[in-house]
């Protein structure tokens, strides 16, 4: 399961094909295009004298360069490390800094581009690919001069992935290099392959931003299988329709924010377009309100997977539609190590329907990169070999988890733990709202206060909209629980990948 494999036995199969903004294919590479230029980019590495265990970073938007980058650094025993595109230039520092990436590749279509002056560490060994940066050299040019054959040296490689920073700093989870062949499989690959039932008929759409780790991952598992992957430039819902059906899509990973997004399209554009080629639409990075999911499953059919993981690794939860209708609300039971919740505090573990801090036991180790108190701040007390994400939740009679929130984001008003996320889910089943983000704001008398930052749906009226939003919420959940003031807001800060900066709204 590698697309060497594939790039012999098959090559001239479609590999990858880079979408435009409507949906319709602007470039595809083969499975041998594919491994020629991942071959030429692993030369062209060596060329800039990285070795085994170095890391080099790629802030670049969705492009035809970068899996073939992914690729590359899989066959040259290097760690890649992707940076977000939204980042400053003071927060890519940081993380070029973190990470001792030797070097950058970059586009033009990334904004901050234009005001981020490289560190004297990577010696000038920065390009552009794809999109032209004026003063940079041509990465791809470089890569034209070198062979298309493999290097000599081959090891295998990995991604280090940063977090996205929701709440401070990003972390960046630096993984243990693999002492293996690049062809090896990893045990978690032919888990994903045999759950997803994936082959070389698998036409998979990635509208999410590469340089996450969810998207990645699916797009190189996809080629491990001999699949097609189709890359949208960013996502937007009637183009992710369209590409759905005009390219026979079968298999694509997605956040519940574009579950929120599609659904609030009018009727007319959502009857457009024929979806029945899905068999797998997978979901993740948060917790799904339970009406949105049954509606998308009415919509699409019985073809929603979910899952809870990290970028960890440490473990992983999934259910399919038939599980989580019998169980409405889980993330589903732990496929990949074991799933404890245990208590906040003491870490011993609590029974079913207790809620508490959830923890993965069994699964691949991480560490935070330079940040041994984060490390240890991920086990628990009583079992140091479990690790959380930070988040809260509880397990049924019958193993499958729910999630409650994350700990971080929790309100304690007036002694009352609240977590946002209920209320978000509430106020997202109202009409009006297109997005919804729920935090604690100061209060003299009770410690916090529940703030709701409400972005309305196109077109929708505003006017009285906040104190309709308050009582919508009070007929629905504990007042205690709902917003005491609602702020319209014309966006709300969101990753592409979907995740909320709840920071951003703070400061």
């Amino acid at each position: 399961m590698h697309p060497r494999q594939f790039a012999s036995q098959t090559p001239d199969a479609p590999a990858l094909s880079i979408l435009d903004a409507n949906g319709a294919v602007t470039r595809t590479l083969s499975y041998v295009e594919l491994e020629r230029l991942a071959n030429s980019y692993a030369h062209a590495l060596r060329s800039l004298g990285l070795s085994r265990g170095d890391s080099f970073a790629v802030w670049k938007r969705n492009s035809l360069s970068f899996l073939p980058l992914y690729w590359a650094a899989q066959r040259a025993g290097l760690l890649i490390v992707p940076v977000a595109v939204h980042l400053s230039p003071s927060e890519v520092d940081y993380i070029l800094d973190n990470s001792g990436a030797k070097v950058l590749i970059t586009d033009g279509r990334v904004g901050a581009i234009s005001d981020f002056e490289p560190s004297p560490s990577l010696q000038g060994r920065v390009y552009f690919a794809d999109d032209p940066v004026p003063g940079l050299p041509d990465w791809n040019a470089l890569a034209a001069e070198q062979p298309t054959t493999p290097i000599a040296d081959e090891s295998a490689g990995y991604h280090m992935m940063y977090s996205s920073g929701t709440t401070g700093r990003p972390k960046g989870i630096k993984p243990v290099l693999p002492d293996d062949d690049v062809q090896h499989v990893h045990p978690f690959t032919p888990l994903m392959a045999a759950l997803y039932q994936l082959s070389p008929a698998t036409r998979y759409l990635s509208p999410a931003p590469l340089y996450h780790a969810a998207p990645l991952v699916y797009c190189t598992l996809i080629h491990r299988a001999g699949g097609q992957v189709f890359v949208m430039d960013k996502f937007r819902e009637e183009a992710f329709l369209a590409a759905i059906q005009n390219h026979k899509i079968t298999f694509t990973q997605t956040v519940p924010t574009m579950f929120v997004r599609l659904l609030k399209q009018p009727a007319e554009i959502r009857a457009r377009y024929d979806v029945s080629s899905l068999t797998h639409v997978v979901h993740a990075a948060a917790p799904c309100p339970v009406a949105i999911k049954r509606q998308m499953i009415d919509w699409f059919g019985p073809v929603i997977h979910e899952y809870y993981a990290g970028t960890e690794g440490n473990g992983m939860t999934y259910t399919n539609s038939e599980d989580w209708l019998a169980h409405p609300g889980t993330v589903g039971r732990a496929i990949y190590g074991q799933c404890f919740v245990c208590d906040e505090e003491s870490g011993e573990v609590l029974g079913a329907g207790e809620t508490g801090t959830v923890y993965f036991g069994g699964g691949s180790e991480f560490e935070y990169h330079d940040d041994a108190a984060k490390t240890q701040g991920a086990r628990n007390p009583v079992n140091p070999d479990w690790t959380t994400l930070g988040d809260i939740g509880h397990l049924d009679a019958d193993g499958f988890l729910y999630l409650t929130d994350r700990k971080a984001n929790m309100i304690i008003s007036g002694g009352v733990n609240i977590y946002p996320q209920e209320t978000e889910n509430v106020l997202l089943e109202h009409p009006s709202v297109l997005d919804a983000a729920v935090l604690g704001a100061p209060c003299a008398e009770m410690g916090e206060r529940v703030k709701a930052f409400v972005q309305p749906v196109p077109g929708a009226n505003v006017d009285g909209l906040d104190a309709a939003l308050i009582a919508f919420a009070r007929e629905r959940i504990s007042h205690v629980k709902a917003p005491r003031e609602v702020e319209i807001v014309e966006s709300l800060p969101r990753t592409e990948s979907g995740k909320l900066l709840k920071r951003v709204l703070l400061s």
